[in-house]
């Protein structure tokens, strides 16, 4: 094992070879472009030699490794976590400094890679971090979209949605493996024909796509485990068009071309037409079909066969995009290997297993079976004879119930339903939250549970403490290193240590201090961005998350507009700072964006401005996150109970300090049960309450009529603000140009919320008080690290044991 000064060396030479393999013979004279590009190419080069090895232990211990599908993997900027994780940060910091540069520098011509939009992405991301910190083998895989979701741009106060384009920067981070290519087909015909007592199966006519692996190394917390994310890219597998072609055998060429890496183009295409339906469809088989081809491979590469697949990989579904995993493995098993289909489906059951992240119908995947027999014509049939051998099964179990029957096939009433399939060929199902899997048990897998409720269970999700505690907060780690040492760092649980400094004078001062630093670093970014920058003494109140109905930025709002009728219930002034996007054809999520920004103008030209203002961050992303959320104090986690499964950005902003303003609803539950009710700020209606306010009638004028500060908020929506009209959003609340008013019970909670923000805002006056509370949050947030999550799906449903080192 190499020396610190042996490694600072090394690190340092590397970082100068790089450049002088680029023509720059003095280190002084390169540019800050030119020092990101060799920076990142010596720490690839470290984490190739770490993966390496860390491969060879994997092989010969000869256990089993997990492959995590998930169309997307939100990772955040590499750079810092690369190095921290290696070891050599304060080493790449040093050589930087010899030439007149900063880490920081080259750390802002890191970008953020396009592979994700939300919770989803930033989950799985955390998780491929865990296993590596955990020394568990694993790989990802998912798609190298060219471009992300979309940058957001607010033009007028409306969000725009401008292209992503973040592989030319970020693509520096890539190991292209074009040998390891597979072909992936869509369409033609498939002709079935039995002989010789097996079926045979003819595929023809079809499309062909090949699919070009690039691995990004996920280095472990030492460095010493680099587990690999495998992104494919759609390529024509046809020859580049020359002069030998006819004009049309050549457009057809380029066509053909075109549209074979539209299918990695873009991260979720609009589908509200029939074209973004089959690509989306098609995005999902690519994933899913190169997956498992290049998974089997590899898997006879390192001595494997057939037969111990399910001993040796587990295969998880990360929500319902990568369903199509099921029928892609049992044709794989048929057409390729002449397995039995009951001996297919046994090792498929083995191998499989799914997690579900919402109870939300039209979140729950279903396709159009006439989509399926166009584009994927064996799979489909494939799915046929999963789904009658299904009903077969279930009228021997429940002659006569054609109700329960019809709820639990995969394919009924002309759609295929990727949750049914997903649950139903999966050795283990879990929900996200404890909440959240009774949820799942008792409503949308009742039937499933009732008849095998072994193969349901639950793992609360977890976030990643070294890069939204270590990395994203360096002035609170100084003081968790002074107070209960440096442990935290590799075993989150030891920052409950912090409950012996709850009372400590001295403990709460710097921690306030800390909280003032990080309020003041996000005022600057904000000011480099061009926005009027918050007053660090006002409190910084954050609701960050994907703009959605359920999620009620709409019942903030209303708040927000409580306030500005009643400014002297504010006991001090208050920053809203919004952080969201909303997908692009939402109407009113993007509607509800184009309130929050009215609004925050408004206050801008008003007596407020300077008491109550509302910011809304444009383009929120992984990296304002990592500033943002170590600034926050109260944290607006107020989803509709028994809509959100989840969460994470509660724990992160827990694990900072911030104290919770929820509702009874996805993690908020069990952050209740650690910190206690006096250290987190609970209102409203809880699951079961919902449920029966529904079963009886929801009316939101009721609550509309009861409530003269709630009726002055609904009112003002019908006058102006900033200038622009949102009489329509004050009608959905109250008047339901859809089926009910106010879906979403924003009315039926808002007394509760307000009563409960007014207190919360008193509270954060008492200095000590507040900082007591703080302290507790973060004493207790390890409990709800992504470590603890991985463990626990390493223990009890993949089956893995941690690869270790030599000590």
């Amino acid at each position: 094992m190499s020396t610190k000064k042996e490694q600072k060396n090394s690190i340092a030479q590397a970082m100068e070879s790089k450049l002088l393999s680029r023509g720059i013979t003095d280190p002084a004279s390169a540019t800050v472009e030119q020092w990101h590009a060799a920076t990142v190419h010596a720490i690839k080069d470290l984490l190739h030699a770490k993966r390496r090895a860390f491969r060879l232990r994997t092989a010969a211990a000869g256990g089993r490794r997990v492959a995590y599908l998930c169309m997307e993997f939100l990772l955040g900027r590499l750079l810092r976590t690369n190095a921290e994780s290696l070891g050599v940060y304060e080493e790449i910091e040093e050589e930087l400094a010899r030439y007149g540069h900063s880490f920081n520098e080259i750390y802002e011509l890191d970008c953020d890679p396009g592979l994700g939009n939300g919770g989803l992405g930033r989950l799985a991301a955390c998780f491929l971090d865990s296993l590596s910190a955990l020394s568990y083998p694993a790989i990802g895989y998912s798609i190298c979209y060219e471009c992300g979701l979309f940058r957001q741009k607010l033009v007028e106060g409306a969000q725009v949605e401008l292209p992503d384009d973040w592989l030319p920067r970020g693509g520096i981070w890539l190991f292209p493996r074009p040998e390891k290519s597979v072909t992936v087909r869509f369409g033609g015909r498939v002709e079935e024909v039995w002989s010789d007592g097996r079926l045979h199966v003819t595929h023809t006519e079809y499309d062909e796509v090949r699919a070009v692996p690039y691995d990004m190394m996920i280095p472990g917390a030492d460095g010493e485990a680099v587990n690999i994310l495998r992104l494919f890219r759609a390529r024509d597998v046809g020859n580049r068009p020359d002069g030998s072609l006819s004009q049309a055998e050549y457009v057809r060429a380029l066509r053909e071309r075109s549209a074979a890496e539209e299918l990695t183009h873009q991260l979720y295409p609009p589908d509200n037409h029939e074209e973004g339906k089959l690509l989306r469809l098609s995005q999902q088989y690519f994933l899913v079909s190169a997956s498992l081809q290049n998974l089997i491979s590899e898997h006879f590469s390192e001595g494997g066969g057939l037969d111990d697949l399910p001993d040796r990989i587990a295969l998880h579904i990360n929500d319902t995009h990568p369903a199509l995993a099921v029928p892609e493995l049992m044709r794989i098993l048929l057409d390729t290997y002449s397995y039995s289909w009951e001996k297919a489906w046994e090792t498929v059951k083995r191998m499989i297993s799914y997690t579900n992240h919402t109870v939300l119908p039209e979140a729950l995947e279903c396709w159009r079976v006439d989509l399926f027999r166009v584009k994927l014509p064996r799979i489909f049939s494939i799915l046929e004879e999963i789904n009658r051998r299904q009903t077969a099964e279930l009228w021997q179990l429940y002659p006569g119930d054609w109700d329960r029957i019809s709820r639990m096939s995969v394919i009924a009433y002309g759609q295929v339903r990727m949750a049914n399939l997903s649950v139903l060929a999966s050795h283990t199902v879990n929900g996200v939250s404890r909440l959240h899997s009774e949820i799942l048990k008792k409503t949308v897998f009742s039937d499933f549970y009732r008849m095998t409720p072994e193969r349901f269970t639950n793992v609360t999700n977890g976030v990643v403490h070294r890069r939204w505690l270590t990395v994203a907060n360096r002035p609170l780690c100084a003081l968790l290193d002074a107070t209960i040492g440096s442990g935290y760092r590799e075993d989150p649980e030891e920052l409950c240590g912090l409950l012996g400094f709850l009372d400590d004078g001295a403990v709460q001062e710097r921690l306030l201090a800390i909280k003032r630093e990080n309020k003041e670093r996000f005022s600057r970014f904000l000011a480099g961005r061009g926005v009027r920058p918050p007053d660090p003494d006002s409190v910084f109140d954050v609701q960050i998350k994907r703009m959605h109905e359920y999620k009620r930025q709409l019942l903030n709002i209303l708040k927000i507009l409580s306030l500005m009728n009643d400014p002297k219930a504010l006991t001090r002034p208050v920053t809203f700072l919004f952080g969201a996007k909303a997908a692009p054809g939402y109407y009113m999520a993007k509607e509800m964006i184009r309130l929050a920004v009215a609004l925050g103008d408004e206050l801008e030209g008003s007596h407020l401005r300077d008491v109550i203002r509302v910011i809304f961050c444009e383009e929120y992303n992984v990296s304002m996150a990592e500033l943002l959320i170590p600034a926050a104090e109260i944290s607006e986690q107020i989803s509709l109970a028994g809509k959100e499964a989840s969460g994470t950005g509660c724990m992160k902003l827990m694990m900072n300090g911030a104290l919770t303003l929820g509702t009874m609803d996805g993690a908020n539950v069990e952050i209740l049960e650690a910190v206690g009710e006096e250290n987190i700020y609970i209102f409203g209606l809880d699951s079961n309450e919902v449920e029966q306010l529904w079963r009886a009638g929801y009316d939101s004028r009721t609550y509309y009529r009861a409530s003269e500060r709630l009726r002055a908020a609904v009112d003002r929506l019908y006058q102006p603000i900033g200038g622009k009209d949102f009489s329509h959003i004050a009608e959905y609340l109250i008047s339901g140009a859809q089926q009910v008013a106010d879906p979403y019970m924003c009315l039926a909670d808002f007394e509760a919320y307000r009563t409960t923000f007014d207190r919360a805002l008193a509270d954060t006056c008492q200095k000590e008080h507040f900082a007591r509370r703080s302290l507790m949050n973060i004493a207790m947030s390890g409990r709800f690290s992504a470590d603890r999550s991985i463990r626990e799906y390493a223990d009890r449903i993949w089956r893995l044991r941690p690869v270790k080192g030599e000590e």
